[in-house]
């Protein structure tokens, strides 16, 4: 039985290392030309037609489950992927990978703020100074004395990113517990590639993208090299070991183990890309990281606050992000 909770953990820190190399591989293609949108449609437009047959084979001919989340459905490819993905990726136009990341990461502090302002569920101490260290942190995070450079427009990517973060968090705690999780997956990415993809023949978004070499960890490879990375290797891994960890870890605990995908980013950053934050900035994420676990550990304490799903680019392992 103790390997069981050994087992989920490790499907809890592989689906965090994989999400973490998203900021990564999207660099090396936006860096050759790529738009921001036209690389996350192809991510999550592979991973899409990847998870497709698991998430039929999920349904078990239950469409009545899905005909009653469409909308739902829906609404989480517009904000959880669509949104979220774009605002992402364009911030790390900007910023180093690890501090766009912790940005979309203040999605979870906005949820707080949500729930408080529209439900009247009033934050307890707990969350309270989560919330207070966060957004201290984020002061770091932005390095507003200039010593890292500032760049207003990738910040402001970034919190684009969260609020798409948020609204995945609010919707994705109201979906119909009938429904897998690799469906609301699948789904949710295949509608926001088709929207992005229709807005962008519009000419409403830039549809931009080369097919030679890249640029990659330093080294000149294939674009093949990047999307294959974006969609099998940090959506469809990335997504099937979140929801196998979360099955037995649970929500909550996985929650604390998905937040090593802020570390793991700037890890890999640093590796690949040699990208690392000033010693101002990690400090600053280690309090945004204190502050989003200081939340997560209140919600253990009962319901006051709504329960939220695992995160995280990512995040977000349990029913795709």
């Amino acid at each position: 039985m103790q390997s069981r909770p050994a087992a989920g953990a490790a499907l809890a820190l592989l689906s965090a290392v994989t999400f973490a190399t998203s900021g990564t591989f999207a660099r090396s293609l936006i860096e050759a030309g790529w738009s921001a949108e036209s690389a996350v449609i192809a991510r999550v437009g592979v991973a899409a037609l990847v998870l497709a047959l698991p998430a039929l084979l999920s349904l078990r001919g239950r469409w009545d489950v899905l005909r009653r989340n469409v909308t739902a459905i829906g609404m989480f490819g517009l904000l959880g992927v669509a949104l979220a993905q774009v605002c992402f990726f364009n911030a790390v136009r900007y910023l180093p990978v690890g501090v766009a990341l912790l940005l979309e990461y203040l999605g979870i502090i906005l949820v707080v703020l949500w729930m408080w302002l529209r439900h009247g569920q009033q934050p307890r101490p707990l969350t309270v100074a989560g919330s207070t260290a966060a957004l201290a942190g984020l002061a770091f995070v932005l390095d507003l004395t200039g010593t890292a450079g500032f760049h207003p427009v990738g910040v402001l990517w970034g919190l684009g990113a969260a609020f798409g973060l948020a609204g995945y968090f609010v919707l994705a705690g109201r979906v119909d517990p009938r429904l897998p999780s690799v469906a609301m997956a699948s789904g949710g990415m295949a509608v926001g590639a088709a929207v992005l993809l229709l807005i962008g023949l519009t000419g409403l978004l830039p549809l931009r993208a080369t097919f030679g070499e890249v640029t990659f960890a330093g080294q000149r490879t294939s674009w093949l090299l990047p999307i294959a990375g974006l969609s099998l290797v940090a959506a469809v891994i990335a997504y099937l070991a979140g929801i196998a960890g979360t099955r037995i870890l649970g929500p909550r605990l996985s929650s604390f183990v998905g937040l090593t995908e802020v570390l793991f980013a700037v890890l890999i950053a640093w590796l690949l890309l040699n990208e690392l934050p000033t010693a101002w900035q990690l400090f600053g994420g280690g309090l945004i990281v204190a502050g989003v676990a200081l939340v997560r550990l209140d919600e253990l304490r009962g319901p006051a606050a709504e329960p939220t799903p695992v995160s995280p680019e990512g995040v977000l392992a349990v029913d795709g992000r």
